[in-house]
């Protein structure tokens, strides 16, 4: 991919660059035995190159800052494809070791299989990486799974003032590792598996862990369960809708895609988990990872429920429930005694005034 440079991305993607192998079959095979596949779709993974390719779709400028890749027909597929969609940057070659592959297999429950190839000598090629595309930059993406080596580019966001998005997936489970990142970091995407079958307890849990370790957004996924996002002492829970899953894979990424495509457009924080959740929901209706329009993502995400509420003292509040505890609270109930007592009195004196009025 050679360096085409018209205007500073919006979108910056660190990360790993490996293309993939994306196999749909209606149900994994038992062992040693086989199964039908009834669709291959290749792409660029991981997901900082995933997002970057998503962005484009929908018209946003983009770049990757990724690993070096083999000097082989892979390695120059990633390079073309990425300069295709009009990705920024320049993918570096190497003779030391072969391009990485990921192969991954999605039945239509929407649960995923993957295989893949992450060796300590690929990922070190990030210590390396030209971070100067950085400047102009409105928002960095990194994957906490790349490990120590998203450090240096995540300093240098900071200190550019660039917004940094950090996946963290399960890594909030690690106190090292959530000091270590989630200080660094703007908006935090996590998960975890207590919420994705229904406990609500685990997300805020979760939620609130984050924004102690300093995280100004936090976003809980909980796959069909939808999101919880947390900003100051705001929170929206957006609930999934119900769809026929055929492709799981990328969806985590395409949720992404959509909050950090509606960030960039300055949208408000429920429009953007929307936005998010319906675009994660279309994407897993379809194999492969060609997004779909944003007028469409924009008609689902108008019809799914929320819910909302605050954050404040340390502790959750579902609003409806606060205004309810807040109507029975002495001092309202006094008022709407006082009130009551005062409708009263002027009925009783209109009242007054009509009789006069008949008798005069």
């Amino acid at each position: 991919m050679t360096t085409k440079k018209t205007t500073s991305p919006a979108y910056i993607g660190f990360g790993m660059l490996t293309p993939v192998y994306i196999m749909a079959l209606d149900k994994l095979p038992s062992h040693n035995t086989g199964a039908i596949v009834h669709q291959v779709s290749e792409y660029i993974y991981d997901d900082a190159a995933i997002i970057a390719c998503n962005l484009r779709q929908w018209n946003i400028s983009t770049g990757m800052i990724g690993t070096a890749v083999g000097d082989d027909m892979l390695g120059h597929y990633v390079a073309n494809t990425l300069e295709e969609m009009g990705v920024q940057g320049s993918v570096r070659f190497t003779k030391k070791y072969k391009t990485p592959l990921e192969v991954n297999v999605s039945d239509k429950t929407g649960a995923r299989t993957y295989f893949w190839q992450r060796s300590p000598e690929i990922l070190s090629t990030l210590d390396t990486a030209d971070l100067s595309m950085l400047s102009g930059a409105k928002l960095m993406y990194v994957d906490w799974y790349d490990g120590d080596h998203i450090i240096r580019a995540m300093n240098e966001a900071r200190r550019r003032n660039v917004p940094v998005f950090l996946n963290l997936e399960h890594g909030h489970a690690d106190p090292q590792i959530l000091e270590k990142y989630a200080s660094r970091a703007t908006i935090c995407q996590a998960v975890t598996d207590a919420a994705q079958i229904g406990k609500k307890g685990a997300m805020l849990n979760v939620a609130k862990k984050l924004l102690k370790a300093g995280i100004k957004t936090a976003i809980i996924t909980m796959a069909s369960q939808g999101c919880l996002v947390v900003q100051d002492d705001e929170i929206v829970r957006v609930y999934a809708p119900k769809v026929k899953a055929v492709d799981g894979s990328g969806a985590g990424a395409t949720f992404s895609s959509g909050y950090i495509y509606a960030y960039l457009k300055g949208w408000s924080l429920e429009e953007s988990i929307r936005f998010a959740i319906a675009a994660a929901s279309l994407k897993v209706t379809r194999s492969g990872l060609k997004m779909f329009p944003v007028k469409e993502i924009k008609a689902l995400a108008n019809t799914l429920r929320v819910e909302r509420m605050v954050y404040r003292d340390n502790r959750f509040y579902e609003i409806d429930k606060l205004l309810s505890q807040a109507q029975q609270s002495p001092l309202v109930l006094e008022s709407k005694k006082f009130a009551e007592r005062l409708m009263s009195k002027k009925k009783s004196q209109q009242k007054r005034k009509i009789k006069k009025s008949l008798v005069g």
